[in-house]
């Protein structure tokens, strides 16, 4: 059964669980340096800037292009006209500087391990599911289950956010510069969530483990989901990642509200009925 190692880490949601009795098998070796990229990765100078027309070409080939230019070495890359197509920006297992002037359809960017992507419009649903690295911007608003599945990096809105913000969060870090929509952090595992302006209902429902700082109004929590004690890690934490991206919390990070599992949840199976009544 998995052990949690309490440590300063522990009150910020990064929790490391010791797994015992299971064999191991490495995939992966510091000291080999080809593990460090993907099979197929391309090697790019963020000095060779490139640019895109995308107005009038499909989906599919806009994706293509990107992927020509960075085999061509191409380390900057602005795409112009998106027109807010889905899934555009898919699958980038690699380095880059990628631009996209304008807005994104659902799905978009999503499936990504290391670009730096900034959006200057808007996103449709599940933007950036299950990214593993690196940052995404969105300068404008995004819509419903914003990070699903993220694993890592970071993922920041500007503006508001639909429903499900970061549903089912692995890891990393979800920032939203306004509000969020009901449900926000569902069966949320690991990471960091903060939200500046307000929170829907069920925030945090069934989380398993992570943080949310959140700093307005929370309009409910959700299934145990409860009240943290913020502490001097948590603002210091705050203040740094907000700074990164030229935020600031309304009425400071040391005021804003911190949400953690109640961690009822974790023997669920073993609950007695009366006892998953009280839970539910």
């Amino acid at each position: 059964m998995a052990q949690l190692k309490q440590t300063d880490s522990h009150e910020m949601g990064l929790h490391t669980e010791e797994l015992t009795g299971r064999t191991q098998q490495v995939f992966f070796s510091a000291e080999e340096g080809k593990n460090f990229t993907y099979p197929g990765s391309f090697d790019v100078d963020f000095d060779k800037v490139a640019e895109l027309d995308a107005a009038g070409m499909e989906i599919k080939d806009i994706n293509l292009e990107i992927r020509r230019l960075m085999s061509e070495g191409h380390g900057s890359i602005t795409v112009r006209n998106p027109g807010a197509k889905h899934s555009l920006g898919v699958g980038i297992l690699n380095r880059l500087q990628l631009t996209f002037e304008g807005s994104l359809g659902y799905f978009g960017v999503g499936l990504i391990d290391g670009p730096n992507i900034r959006i200057t419009g808007r996103v449709g649903w599940s933007c950036a599911e299950n990214m593993m690295a690196g940052t995404v911007v969105v300068e404008k608003n995004a819509g419903s289950t914003f990070g699903a599945a993220i694993r890592g990096g970071d993922l920041v809105c500007m503006g508001d956010v639909g429903s499900r913000t970061g549903i089912d969060q692995k890891g990393g870090t979800v920032i939203v510069g306004g509000r969020t929509g009901a449900f926000s952090g569902f069966m949320m595992q690991r990471g960091r969530m903060v939200i500046l302006g307000d929170a829907g209902i069920n925030l945090g429902d069934s989380m398993y483990d992570g943080t949310i700082y959140v700093g307005g109004k929370i309009a409910g929590l959700g299934v145990d989901a409860v009240e943290g004690e913020m502490t001097d890690l948590d603002v210091q934490w705050l203040d740094k990642k907000l700074a990164m991206y030229g935020l600031e919390a309304p009425r400071g990070t040391a005021n804003m509200t911190k949400i953690v599992a109640g961690k009822q949840l974790w023997n669920y199976d073993n609950l007695e009925p009366t006892e998953k009544k009280l839970v539910l």
